[in-house]
């Protein structure tokens, strides 16, 4: 069968070039369509690094500045994989040029920006979507499909959490490579919008619009040395985030993110309490939807746990993968993306999140950071 090429271009090399990188190679092994994708080329200022990373996954060709891969008649898909503060130019300047989009979390520094982000790709028309691929992890997936179906009932309560501890030392440098999460000037935020913004666009995928939200941070090391600049710098990001909320339906939400809880590394786990059934998941744990059903005989009513590989053909994707009971892991959700973002364009019909979509994040990512400022309730921008 003749397929039609989709010609990638990535901008950026780090751990997130290497995810994308791996769902572009896997995706047509385990979800066959019209399309093939190409690694047409990668972009990074250093040819000496990015040139190895080309090597490695298979891009055809490499280039050191993004505005030329961004002209290159040969290249069908942008895949932004930068610090925050790249995206809008890149995504205007690909938008301008008839490119279909990919981009990394969060979609913008501020919803200010993002609003400029999501006109560009209308008026271009061009397809465009923000790799949260944690809405793809099959038992999220599962989630979701719970909801949908009514088996939740009225929901309650949205809690979630996203711990990691890699920053405690207050001798770690902020800013360049590796570390630009420190650097407001590259990340725009902290916690918030590098690990609370995974909780916040699966939050409002499963229970809907947050209306309201009060919100508190800290950042426990107050200055460090930057690696551009070599001095000694004030640090402007939040390092741990805490902020409850309210819902559309009525649910009241709970909210943590931090770097500072030493012990975890990558700790995302949410609960959603409804009048019928409650369900909890753990990254940990990403193949088990844990699920209390209060409309189970009373003699058996308990916790289970659902693990998503045991029927492989009756949960989200697992139809493609293995025999039951064989595991896929977190790589599998960014392949998952590529697949329904190719199915969207096989179907005329858009999957999200889109930057229309993203931007909902974004717009209570700056509520939350407002609120800690003010110290008041925000309402959130619709």
């Amino acid at each position: 069968m003749s397929r039609k090429p989709l010609r990638v271009g990535m901008i950026g090399y780090g751990f997130m070039g290497r995810a994308h990188s791996n769902a572009y190679k896997q995706v047509g092994q385990f979800f066959p369509s019209e399309h093939q994708v190409v690694l047409k080329a990668a972009c990074a200022r250093n040819a000496d690094l990015v040139k190895p990373f080309a090597e490695q996954w298979g891009y055809e060709s490499v280039e050191t500045d993004w505005r030329k891969l961004v002209e290159r008649k040969d290249i069908d898909v942008v895949d932004i994989c930068t610090p925050n503060n790249l995206h809008k130019e890149i995504a205007l300047a690909a938008a301008a040029a008839g490119k279909m989009i990919l981009c990394e979390k969060p979609l913008a520094m501020n919803a200010a920006e993002g609003q400029v982000m999501v006109d560009a790709v209308e008026k271009a028309k061009v397809a465009n979507m923000v790799w949260y691929n944690y809405r793809r992890i099959p038992a999220v997936s599962l989630a979701k499909k719970l909801i949908e179906e009514g088996r939740l009932g009225k929901i309650f309560h949205y809690r979630a959490k996203f711990l990691q501890d890699w920053t405690i030392k207050s001798d770690l440098p902020q800013g360049g490579q590796g570390l630009w999460r420190l650097d407001a000037a590259a990340a725009g935020s902290g916690v918030s919008g590098d690990l609370l913004a995974h909780c916040i666009d699966t939050a409002i995928w499963l229970n809907g619009r947050l209306d309201t939200v009060c919100c508190m941070t800290e950042t426990f090391v107050k200055e460090r040395m930057h690696t551009l600049t070599g001095k000694v710098e004030k640090v402007e990001i939040d390092d741990a985030c805490i902020f409850m909320g309210k819902f559309a339906n009525g649910s009241l939400a709970n909210f943590e993110s931090t770097r500072y809880a030493r012990g975890h590394k990558a700790q995302y786990t949410f609960e959603i309490n409804g009048e019928d059934m409650s369900i909890s998941w753990d990254l940990h744990d990403l193949h088990r939807l844990q699920i209390f059903d209060y409309k189970t005989e009373s003699k058996l009513r308990a916790w289970s746990s659902i693990h998503v590989t045991d029927n492989g053909g009756e949960h989200p994707y697992m139809d493609k993968w293995w025999v039951p009971g064989l595991a896929v892991g977190y790589d599998t959700s960014f392949t998952h993306q590529v697949a329904d973002f190719i199915k969207g364009l096989e179907t005329g019909t858009p999957q999200g999140p889109t930057f229309r979509d993203a931007l909902e994040t974004q717009q209570i990512l700056d509520a939350i950071l407002d609120s800690a400022k003010s110290q008041k309730w925000v309402t959130v921008a619709k």
